[in-house]
């Protein structure tokens, strides 16, 4: 109780004691020593808490003017991440473009490659079709992806690794894969698919071609040798104003470049098999051509 309490309290005891005052002055002093302890009680207590607020922040500001170079170091290797994945969708970009701008009736690859491709295509219609003048196996999506998922089906997956032998070839393992995606316009609206987490066509687009790599990755084909970018509906080959057409934009491409892989030299079927991926990521299917599905 501070001083000023105490004295109240003892002028009220001794007005009492001597009957110069009343019963009701008495207890109104009473009440008014009460609040004012209660008022003092409550200052000290938001001034504690006001001081723990004063002590949280000044250790808030220290710790940030004490990190300010490690964020600027932070901020400089995010900056030069950035840029490096923009130079290497640069470069996938342009591989890509050069491959569709090859002339048309001129093999792309090696005869005995393409002719090899040519029948893998032919043993497999539902799944695969191989354009020779570009080098270009597409894998069609509504059968190499379940419906409303884009995880490979059984036959996908026996398919990509007959697939993946002809790659890893004497007469293939020297150049390096482009893995495509790409889809139709119509936009992903399905809850389920937006679930898994394929926002959109570009999503869609980039997780399938992120299976098909994958699937190649676990049946021996070096990582080095493989980009993989997603289009979404960006390439169309066939108009998507019919369901045959969209079915035709919904694809994943594999390019086989005419360009050799860089820094290393390429062994073929005696490459160390990398490991399989730890978790198969849940893909989505497309646009089925039942009038009750979509994304």
């Amino acid at each position: 109780m501070s001083g000023t309490l105490r004295i109240i309290g003892l002028a009220a005891m001794g007005l009492l004691l001597s009957g110069c005052v009343t019963q009701e002055k008495y207890n109104a002093l009473k009440l008014d020593r009460d609040r004012y302890a209660e008022q003092l009680a409550t200052a000290q207590s938001e001034a504690s808490s006001a001081n723990a607020r004063a002590d949280a922040l000044q250790r808030q500001i220290d710790a940030i003017a004490n990190s300010g170079n490690s964020k600027d170091a932070m901020i400089l290797n995010l900056t030069k991440e950035n840029g490096d994945l923009q130079a290497r969708l640069a470069e996938l970009n342009a591989k890509y473009q050069e491959a569709l701008n090859r002339p048309v009736g001129v093999a792309a690859l090696p005869e005995a490659l393409s002719n090899e491709l040519s029948q893998f295509a032919r043993q497999n219609p539902d799944l695969v079709e191989f354009d020779a003048s570009r080098g270009i196996v597409k894998f069609k999506s509504d059968v190499t992806f379940a419906t409303g998922d884009a995880e490979l089906t059984a036959k996908a997956r026996e398919v990509i690794a007959r697939f993946a032998t002809i790659l890893n070839s004497s007469a293939a393992a020297q150049y390096e894969l482009l893995v495509a995606g790409h889809t139709d316009n119509q936009p992903v609206r399905n809850p389920q698919t937006l679930a898994k987490g394929h926002k959109d066509n570009w999503y869609l687009s980039a997780h399938r071609a992120i299976s098909v790599a994958s699937a190649l990755i676990g049946d021996r084909v070096s990582p080095s040798r493989l980009g993989v970018v997603g289009y979404a509906d960006q390439h169309p080959v066939a108009s998507n104003g019919s369901e045959s057409g969209r079915a035709q934009n919904r694809r994943v491409e594999v390019l086989i470049l005419p360009t050799t892989v860089r820094g290393q030299s390429v062994a073929g079927n005696n490459t160390p098999a990398a490991p399989k991926p730890a978790n198969k990521m849940n893909k989505d299917g497309t646009v089925d051509s039942r009038p009750a599905m979509n994304k």
